[in-house]
């Protein structure tokens, strides 16, 4: 795994994401869910990783075969819809 400061910061962001799956990030970067993990334990603090790890166990949009739709967007209903370039307001 040689990864440079940008690509690592992505997988973790990719992985914080609920909506992202571990295979979603196997497919752009070439790693798979365990080597995610040793990433996130190396390059976040402790407190950090144990609240992920949490947060991600037995999440069933983390994982492919597990959800519950096969494709599509998810967009949440609160979040602001971007038109021009500009941010609207509700």
């Amino acid at each position: 795994m040689n990864f440079n400061t940008l690509e690592i910061d992505r997988i973790i962001e990719m992985a914080w994401e609920d909506r992202t799956t571990f295979e979603a990030i196997e497919h752009q970067f070439k790693i798979n869910e365990q080597e995610v993990i040793k990433l996130m334990r190396t390059y976040m603090k402790p407190k950090s990783f144990r609240l992920w790890r949490t947060r991600v166990q037995g999440r069933k949009t983390k994982h492919q075969k597990l959800r519950s739709f096969e494709s599509g967007r998810f967009k949440c209903n609160r979040q602001r819809q971007i038109n021009n370039n500009k941010i609207s307001k509700r």
